[in-house]
């Protein structure tokens, strides 16, 4: 499944909206092979009550996977927010007197744009592996705790520097988990069944029709192609082209280099 959500979207575009329609295509072509002229009656009448339900059918299983995907996306974005929000608490915290502000700012823009550049994307993302990341999160937490118990600095101060390292790394350790998260294969497995299956049964209603129904039927083949291939594009927010956003990050680095948190 990451395989194939991480591709990009147009390539997902293309490639769903084209299996779908050779699916339709095909069910129809075999249909019409299969069945003789005089049975084609027959054949519609069955076809045409299970339409409905099909369509229904499927209409809920994409409906459904489409919000809980936008949701999940949502939540991700979120949880960027937070972390956001963390880093620029810590900024601010080091600017209290008695505190060395250059040392956590450096420190903090480091392993923010370790952050932006090797743990946004891809396996590292979910993984949380890479090493230059790593380190720099290792020096934050050190200087951090440094400048904490700094003789003459206030309880206040030192609490307000540790709750803000501490809720930045549980945000990472959030993003690093949301990261993680691949779609079900069952799940989707069971909507590609249920798109198939309503374009087959639509190409069975469409075997009385001539060029025409092929219109329609590359319609509803293209609707379908369409709802799975938005599914895989929303279903890996770090590993796909639809990515989530790293505006908030990316304003709290462009913050710490000009100097918008000072003393």
């Amino acid at each position: 499944m990451v395989w194939l959500t991480s591709q990009s979207v147009a390539l997902l575009v293309v490639g769903c909206v084209a299996v779908a329609g050779l699916v339709a295509l095909a069910s129809r072509l075999i249909l019409r092979s299969l069945v003789p002229p005089e049975s084609r009656e027959a054949s519609y009448a069955i076809a045409a009550p299970l339409m409905p339900a099909l369509g229904a059918a499927f209409a809920i299983f994409i409906g459904l996977s489409l919000a809980n995907e936008a949701g999940y996306f949502g939540s991700a974005q979120a949880v960027v927010s937070n972390e956001a929000a963390d880093a620029a608490r810590l900024a601010w915290a080091a600017t209290t007197p008695g505190v060395d502000t250059q040392a956590i700012h450096g420190a903090l823009l480091d392993y923010l744009h370790a952050t932006r550049t090797y743990e946004w994307h891809g396996d590292s993302a979910a993984q949380g592996d890479d090493p230059s990341t790593a380190a720099a999160l290792a020096t934050l937490e050190r200087t951090v705790r440094s400048e904490s118990i700094r003789p003459g600095l206030g309880t206040p101060t030192s609490t307000e520097l540790l709750a803000s390292v501490d809720a930045l790394t549980s945000d990472r350790r959030a993003r690093l988990a949301a990261a993680s998260r691949v779609l079900p294969l069952l799940y989707v497995i069971t909507l590609i069944v249920a798109g198939a299956a309503l374009l087959a049964n639509a190409g069975g209603l469409t075997l009385r029709s001539g060029h025409g129904g092929l219109f329609m039927l590359g319609g509803l083949a293209t609707v379908v192609g369409l709802s799975l291939a938005l599914l895989f594009a929303l279903g890996a927010p770090w590993r796909g082209t639809v990515v989530v956003s790293g505006h908030p990050i990316d304003a709290v680095i462009a913050d710490l280099r000009s100097g918008y948190f000072h003393a």
